[in-house]
């Protein structure tokens, strides 16, 4: 079976959130596919299929070394970018839009193009953020990052938000604080197991439109991730609540993964109207690492 991997969100090689994708997933079981998502032991590893709704162009299943999860952003904006790089996608000009269906259900995703080349992609988030009252308390969270209390910010609270997959946004006071933090496996067992939110995503403000964030999902199997762009997606929910205007329009540069050595950056766009918000967008760039053939 042919099989790409891809550096997602980066436009550098080694750089960004590495991705397995099987453009044609043929006849593979689901658990053919979870032994092949733990060989490869990427963060995630996706599967196409011809479209089992009228409204897609394709269905994707993704793949953690733990499991399938129903959605998330690199191996949404990685696929979209290796489909249309293939030309099983039609581009038709500067802007092609198509539809993924994932398990979260049908997400719009557009392929930005310049002179005839894939430049970016951009998911459009299926469903509406989710907001979770249940946080644990900020010394509890404190002992699953491996901080004190004293490192969390004043200016915004942890938060636990989903857009098909829930996070908990925990704001930290300063990079250091946000470098040094580590996830202690026997407090995150005790405090966020079995919590709504489980995935841990701490962050820091760089200045009023950038953030630099971590990622740490031991549910998943994933130490820390380099780039993780559902997170973003409710992080642009979290952020956008905090704006003072009821409708309006902003975007965000998130970046992740450097302090694994693997820099990456995100683009997470918002929108709310009559202090709703109504639409989320993740956008970001690819680069194709290698090709090759997996013998079954």
């Amino acid at each position: 079976m042919k099989f790409y991997t891809l550096d997602v969100f980066t436009n550098k090689p080694f750089n960004g959130n590495q991705l397995a994708v099987f453009p044609h997933g043929g006849e593979l079981s689901s658990e053919t596919m979870e032994k092949i998502a733990r060989e490869f032991n990427f963060s995630e590893t996706v599967f196409v299929f011809p479209p089992s709704n009228s409204q897609a162009n394709f269905d994707v299943r993704i793949f953690t070394p733990a499991g399938e999860i129903p959605f998330a952003g690199h191996p949404t904006i990685g696929t979209a970018f290796l489909l249309a790089y293939l030309g099983i996608i039609d581009l038709t000009d500067k802007s092609t839009k198509i539809i993924l269906h994932e398990g979260v259900g049908n997400v719009p995703v557009t392929i930005y193009c310049e002179y005839n080349e894939v430049v970016a992609t951009e998911l459009t988030v299926p469903n509406l953020p989710e907001f979770f009252a249940d946080i644990p308390s900020k010394s509890a969270l404190a002992e699953v990052l491996s901080l004190n209390e004293t490192d969390f910010t004043d200016k915004y609270a942890p938060q636990a938000v989903s857009c098909g997959l829930p996070f908990l946004i925990i704001p930290l006071n300063s990079l250091s604080t946000l470098s040094k933090a580590k996830i202690n496996l026997t407090a995150w067992e005790k405090t966020l197991s079995n919590h709504i939110a489980p995935h841990v995503y701490p962050c820091y403000q760089v200045n009023e439109f950038q953030w630099r964030v971590r990622m740490f999902a031991p549910s998943l199997n994933i130490t820390e991730d380099p780039a993780t762009g559902s997170a973003a997606a409710a992080f642009s929910a979290y952020l956008a609540n905090y704006q003072p205007e009821i409708n309006g329009n902003w975007q965000w540069l998130i970046e992740q993964g450097i302090e694994i050595n693997r820099p990456s950056k995100i683009i997470a766009i918002a929108s709310k109207k009559e202090n709703k918000v109504k639409e989320i967008k993740v956008r970001g760039e690819s680069v194709i690492i290698t090709e090759g053939i997996l013998i079954i």
